[in-house]
């Protein structure tokens, strides 16, 4: 009776300390959404996923939930449930991004709106999954939220607008979210879609303002800042790869011959970037120094489009302050990275 009594104690210990988690992806093949899910997943101690929404960003929703569906599979975990959100930015289209184009030369790279919308292709080397998103992404987290005041971490490694659209259905949610860690933005360097924007603010820069001068009470956020010192090169590669499971498969299909096909070329290089975001989680001390400051996201459509700038207070009054992470711990936070991703199931 004893042993069963302190068994109780221990996993009640285990539930309370364990965060709860929505995950708002734009997932890829794999890449760093990939990274992040699968650090997540293999995590229970820390974190409790209670639903995976799916985003336009990277890919279009359809094919974003097909690529998450198929590493489910590869993680042989049917649950949490994956729920498609928005179809498209905000205000942002296709069309913009190609007069852009046109009038200010070549994007780095400009993820969904290359592709076609209605096109789902497999995973590379498997078969359609068969299955569908179950549909209402923002009212999962409007419930979860509601549900749960005070408890709920939004995980967000895409564009915000699934998170965006939640906060003007029900804007009472802002301060009953627990905190909002993101990977997205650029503070005091260049772009990487432009030359002035970092690509999930790029894709919907209006969603990224809503959210930032937001009164949630705490905002973490992975910027190009903190990401641009979290390169993965060859080594790196070949440290996953050097292991042999379903997942380092996919890992390997995808950055060893997508990008940055390291197969191809192995002189260049990825980064962390969501996978930091998703590490936070994790271990925060990785984390060495923090900023806080007001910021904002310029929308008004030219060069610097989706830009991270200044916010004016007079614009958002009751708007909360944004802690960047600028420094880490590289060699402690890509050994748990490392780590979560080569472990057998």
């Amino acid at each position: 009776m004893l042993r069963l009594a302190s068994s109780l104690l221990l996993l009640h210990a285990i539930s309370a300390a364990r965060e709860t988690v929505v995950l708002d992806t734009d997932s890829g093949l794999f890449g760093d959404d990939g990274v992040a899910v699968v650090m997540l997943l293999r995590s229970p101690s820390h974190v409790a996923v209670s639903g995976i929404t799916i985003v336009p960003g990277n890919v279009w929703p359809k094919q974003g939930a097909e690529y998450m569906l198929h590493i489910l599979d590869l993680l042989k975990q049917p649950q949490p449930a994956i729920y498609a959100g928005a179809q498209m930015p905000l205000l942002h289209t296709p069309g913009m991004a190609r007069e852009a184009l046109r009038r200010w030369g070549k994007h780095e790279f400009t993820g969904a709106f290359a592709d076609n919308p209605a096109e789902v292709k497999p995973a590379v080397g498997a078969a359609l999954t068969g299955r569908q998103p179950r549909t209402g992404a923002v009212e999962l987290l409007i419930s979860e939220i509601e549900q749960h005041p005070g408890e709920v971490t939004v995980l967000a490694i895409g564009p915000l607008t699934n998170i965006a659209l939640a906060l003007r259905l029900k804007p009472e949610i802002e301060t009953k979210i627990k905190r909002i860690v993101f990977m997205g933005g650029n503070v005091r360097v260049p772009g990487n879609a432009s030359a002035a924007a970092e690509f999930n603010f790029w894709f919907d820069p209006e969603a990224a303002r809503i959210v930032l001068r937001s009164r949630i009470p705490q905002k973490v956020m992975f910027a190009l800042d903190i990401c641009n010192l979290a390169p993965i090169r060859k080594q790196e590669f070949d440290e996953i790869v050097a292991v042999r499971t379903p997942v380092t498969e996919l890992f390997k299909e995808d950055f060893g011959n997508r990008y940055p096909a390291f197969l191809k070329n192995p002189r260049t290089k990825s980064y962390m970037w969501d996978s930091l975001a998703a590490a936070y989680l994790l271990d925060p001390g990785y984390v060495t120094k923090f900023e806080t400051q007001y910021l904002d996201v310029e929308t008004s459509w030219g060069r610097s489009y989706g830009a991270t700038v200044a916010l004016n207070r007079s614009l958002a009054p009751d708007a909360t302050p944004v802690t960047v992470a600028l420094q880490l711990d590289l060699k402690r936070v890509w050994t748990l990275c490392k780590d979560l991703l080569t472990r057998r199931d």
